[in-house]
């Protein structure tokens, strides 16, 4: 998936919660979050002054809030947890790293409780279904349990 892909996936989707999200697809919208926060940073300055006031970044922030907040789910989906876990936020540092960590980590390969594979990956191992594959016997002795 490629930059612009993601962030348009992402507001066409800023209302589903169903589904999985691959990596690239946060990854890609947290850029673009990060991004533009960066752009308006210099504006919100230069128009409105310095301090706290930062109006165009706060609105920002409210129209990203949902969005990122369901590809945030959909990538918890796609390591096969429940969006329950977003609430790990909540936590002061730990939380916030303890996500990081997930997000990171590669999905489940194939289909999972949340939907199938985003990469379509197929877990279809030689030897998994009838397909007509042939083994060597091995040349290390059995060994009984008992």
């Amino acid at each position: 998936m490629t930059f612009k892909q993601a962030v348009i996936t992402c507001f066409q989707k800023y209302l589903t919660i169903e589904g999985r999200a691959p990596r690239s697809e946060y990854w890609y919208f947290f850029l673009f979050y990060i991004l533009v926060n960066f752009a308006l940073g210099p504006i919100d300055t230069t128009l409105f002054g310095g301090g706290y006031a930062a109006p165009l970044a706060t609105i920002f922030m409210v129209i990203i809030f949902l969005p990122f907040t369901m590809v945030a789910i959909r990538r918890l989906h796609d390591r096969d947890m429940s969006g329950w876990w977003l609430l790990l936020m909540l936590v002061p540092v730990v939380g916030s790293l303890a996500l990081a960590v997930l997000y990171v980590l590669p999905g489940t390969p194939g289909p999972n409780r949340f939907g199938p594979d985003p990469l379509g990956k197929d877990t279809d191992w030689p030897g998994d279904k009838d397909d007509d594959a042939t083994y060597s016997q091995s040349s290390i002795p059995r060994v009984n349990r008992e």
